[in-house]
């Protein structure tokens, strides 16, 4: 047997309690910020049938052909995947309880993705998201209801550095003319193309324009526009989201080559994007997927969604200096003695009833080695509870970060703390 120490998998990261506790406020603001817009929260499985993502994201793109960890059940045979992405498994879950048999649906969920990505700052191959998806919705201001929540939240979390970009795929017969325009430009300069590209030309030929390779930016630059392809009611629903957007004073540019790396998306698609991620600056992205519902085998029905990434989002609140509000506890309980140590125990409970966060020293040593880990605990107050203090039937609460100690009875403990709490 190897006597090696286990690691975690390659980007697959544990989160420290240091670092939990920005998670932790994070998901809490989130939580308050989509109660606000009245979104409701839905949980799926980890695991789909890999049938589901093939159908839903299509299969020439990236996630399908080169990044999903799927695997097939050693015990039924079944061919599964671990989820890369959230809005084919809530569409399916949607679907699978009949959600919209009465009235339109505001979701939201949230939890770990999984890529077989290289990882690098803020990107990893187990990573998490919000994802937010509204179904049922057909106009242009549920598109607008969903941006205007994201530039919300950026300010809730101290966010500035984050722009919009925004763009629309227009219906099925536009993307097809647009297709038949792109394949025929590309196909005169095969000779100029990179194997992503030959690879992709007649199968998926709208990713090319999203291609990052230096040597083909001035063949796409050339290429058809989907923008000249636009029927006139695709053209008034992006028209109408941008009068909106105005309304509300939030800023946006207009980036034809945003193309979403799915093949659900349509109409209104949109990028919040930052310059402080590197290459990789998009931390929410989203669209108008009105197809997909049909196409995992509902009846038609409009949808728009969006996910942020979490890591990478914390990356930026932790470059900005956001840390959050409070402490993890209130009060630490010092004890040495027989008689004290079974008061100091009761005293812990009591101070929990009160809805305090107690931590009761375990494990012995002097009261000078008790109070260093009372101070490096972060506890606002400490209660020292000596043999002396135990027959009395009183504790001492001293506060941390400086003031006088106070020995006070068992029965007026709380209110003395509660004092000292709201002097901090």
């Amino acid at each position: 047997m190897s006597n090696e120490t286990v690691q975690a998998v390659r980007g697959m990261n544990d989160i420290l309690p240091e670092e939990a506790r920005l998670w932790l406020w994070f998901e809490e603001v989130v939580r308050d910020w989509l109660a606000s817009y009245g979104y409701r929260n839905i949980r799926m499985p980890l695991v789909e049938p890999t049938a589901l993502f093939k159908r839903a994201i299509g299969e020439v793109t990236d996630i399908v052909e080169k990044e999903m960890y799927s695997f097939e059940d050693s015990l039924n045979g079944d061919h599964l995947t671990l989820r890369p992405e959230g809005t084919a498994s809530c569409v399916r879950a949607v679907l699978q309880h009949n959600l919209l048999y009465n009235a339109p649906q505001r979701l939201y969920y949230s939890g770990p993705m999984f890529r077989h990505e290289r990882p690098q700052k803020g990107r990893y191959r187990q990573f998490h998201q919000v994802g937010v998806e509204s179904l049922g919705f057909a106009g242009p201001d549920m598109d607008a209801e969903q941006i205007l929540m994201c530039a919300r939240l950026w300010k809730k979390l101290g966010l500035s550095d984050v722009t919009l970009q925004l763009n629309t795929l227009g219906d099925a017969d536009a993307r097809h003319r647009h297709r038949a325009k792109l394949i025929a430009h590309f196909e005169q300069y095969q000779d100029l193309l990179d194997e992503e590209a030959k690879r992709r030309l007649h199968s998926n030929p709208l990713r090319i324009l999203d291609s990052k390779n230096p040597a083909m930016q001035e063949l796409i630059e050339a290429a058809p526009k989907l923008m000249n392809e636009l029927g006139d009611d695709a053209l008034a629903h992006f028209s109408a989201l941008q009068d909106m957007l105005k309304r509300h004073g939030v800023a946006f540019e207009i980036n034809p080559r945003l193309v979403r790396g799915l093949d659900y998306y349509n109409r209104t698609v949109f990028e919040w994007v930052t310059t402080r991620l590197g290459a990789q600056g998009t931390i929410c992205a989203g669209g108008r997927y009105d197809g997909l519902i049909e196409q995992i085998g509902g009846k038609p029905a409009p949808a728009m969604g969006f996910a942020m990434g979490v890591e990478r989002l914390l990356v930026l609140m932790h470059e900005a200096g956001m840390k959050p509000p409070g402490y993890d506890v209130d009060v630490y309980v010092v004890h040495q003695g027989e008689l004290a140590s079974t008061l100091a125990s009761q005293v812990a409970e009591r101070l929990r009833d009160g809805n305090l966060r107690a931590i009761l020293h375990c494990g012995g040593g002097s009261f000078k080695s008790q109070m260093k880990r009372a101070d490096s605990s972060g506890a606002l107050v400490s209660v020292v509870i000596g043999d002396d203090e135990a027959q009395a039937n009183e504790v001492s609460v001293k506060p941390m970060r400086g003031g006088n100690q106070m020995r006070v009875s068992v029965q007026d403990m709380l209110a003395t703390i509660n004092t000292f709490i709201k002097q901090e």
